[in-house]
């Protein structure tokens, strides 16, 4: 996918696992990443991962990031175990170092990081179902796709977050997309 890079998701998922104590339920993990992506959308006009967005049953996620902590997509490079376990058959997964630590994940610049502790910090003590069942009632952009999956457009994101112009702000994410995929000298 244009933009999105493994290493920087893994790092993102990581946050949360050490934000819980190492381990976190697939779940919560799924919705914290979309929140944050979403309130960095609100604050900055731009997601932190470039992911694709998606309405599934359990509510809107990140779809590259979803299927990489599922271990369904091939990571050659191993970014994503270099950070984050396997999923396990409880459901979660965790840290790959007990002594992990925030100032070791270096894919993620102080705002991305204020907003992943915003979000770790409401969300603190919640299980997965409360954090699925306030992204049912607080992110309009998610509608029931009945038992399948349906993407979310990021200028719908942007529309409900009452933003001015959505789709320009999601042409320019798309661009940037694009842009990053280009070769450097």
């Amino acid at each position: 996918m244009k933009g999105f890079r493994i290493r920087k998701a893994a790092q993102v998922a990581a946050f949360f696992a050490i934000a819980e104590g190492g381990r976190i339920n697939v779940l919560k993990l799924s919705k914290l990443i979309y929140l944050a992506d979403r309130s960095f959308m609100e604050r900055y006009d731009c997601p932190i991962l470039r992911d694709k967005f998606v309405a599934m049953e359990h509510g809107p996620v990140n779809s590259v990031t979803l299927n990489l902590i599922n271990g369904l997509i091939a990571d050659p490079a191993n970014e994503w175990n270099e950070f984050i376990s396997n999923r396990s058959t409880n459901y979660d997964v965790g840290l790959i170092r007990d002594n992990l630590d925030v100032d070791e994940l270096d894919e993620l610049s102080e705002a991305e990081i204020e907003v992943l502790s915003d979000i770790a910090d409401q969300f603190k003590g919640w299980n997965q179902y409360r954090v699925r069942d306030y992204t049912h009632k607080h992110c309009p952009e998610w509608e029931d796709p009945d038992g399948s999956s349906t993407p979310i457009d990021y200028a719908r994101v942007f529309e409900v977050l009452g933003k001015a112009e959505p789709q320009a702000l999601a042409d320019a994410v798309e661009e940037e997309r694009a842009l990053s995929e280009l070769p450097t000298a």
